[in-house]
C-alpha cells in the first residue's frame, strides 16, 4: 500500500503546539486594512486555536491519526 499524502494546503496553514494542540492564523489580516481598526489588527496577527468539532479533519490533511 502506498504511502498517504499530506494535504499541501493544510501543512502550509496548520502547525502543532508542544502540547499536541492545533495551531491556526486569523483570517481578514491579508487586504483592506485601512478601514480595520489598529486594536482589530493587532488582534488578528496572533496565532489561534482549531476548534474542537474541526481538530479531527485537520488531523487526517495532516495524516496524524
Amino acid at each position: 500500500m502506498p504511502k498517504m499524502k499530506t494535504n499541501s494546503s493544510a501543512k502550509k496553514r496548520f502547525s502543532l503546539t508542544g502540547s499536541g494542540k492545533i495551531k491556526r492564523k486569523h483570517a481578514y489580516k491579508s487586504h483592506i486594512l485601512t478601514k480595520k481598526a489598529k486594536k482589530r489588527k493587532r488582534n488578528l496577527t496572533y496565532f489561534g486555536e482549531v476548534h474542537k468539532a474541526d481538530q479531527n479533519n485537520v488531523k487526517l490533511m495532516l495524516n496524524m491519526k
